[in-house]
């Protein structure tokens, strides 16, 4: 078993049986795992990163309630994926360096999640590998708890970060019958 097949599982486990799942009960009785692209080495990517400012002011991101969270703007990741050039801005939280990556692309509303998808450096999907470089895997992305349950209020990913191209990793739409 690979690390993306037993991760997997373990969200499986955590969304079916854990108190904090965002799944409701009736979600729960019917759940039998979450639905994922194959790992692809093609979706692993070394970016180049051109960073912002410290005193860039803090930035307003909505959420799918209509709520507003502030971040920072941490960096733009340059990088190349299926032969296209691509670039997405990764945010910090305001007080800390936790990296943020909410985005869209090609597959948002069609065999992913309409409102996008997110990678951050809680998972091993986004790592710093030096000054001025960071690897983005998008095997690792997974769907904001807004996905499962419209009581979540979840980041939106901003128009800077929405891609024309599909990104086919990581986690797909999520249906609420088995599978």
């Amino acid at each position: 078993m690979n690390e993306y097949q037993k991760f997997r599982e373990q969200i499986d486990e955590f969304m079916q049986h854990h108190p904090q799942s965002p799944l409701d009960e009736a979600h729960r009785l019917y759940f039998r795992g979450l639905f994922y692209y194959e790992p692809s080495p093609a979706y692993l990517v070394m970016a180049t990163v051109t960073r912002f400012s410290a005193r860039e002011p803090l930035v307003e991101m909505e959420t799918s309630t209509g709520d507003r969270r502030r971040y920072r703007r941490w960096g733009r990741a340059h990088f190349t994926i299926d032969g296209e050039a691509a670039a997405l801005t990764i945010y910090a939280n305001p007080y800390e360096e936790d990296f943020f990556l909410p985005f869209r692309d090609a597959t948002s509303g069609k065999e992913t999640y309409g409102a996008g998808r997110y990678l951050d450096s809680h998972r091993p999907g986004l790592r710093q590998l030096g000054e001025g470089e960071i690897g983005i895997d998008f095997n690792w992305c997974y769907n904001p708890y807004c996905a499962y349950n419209e009581g979540y209020s979840c980041p939106l990913p901003p128009r800077e970060n929405w891609l024309a191209i599909p990104i086919r990793a990581g986690e797909k739409v999520f249906h609420s019958s088995s599978r």
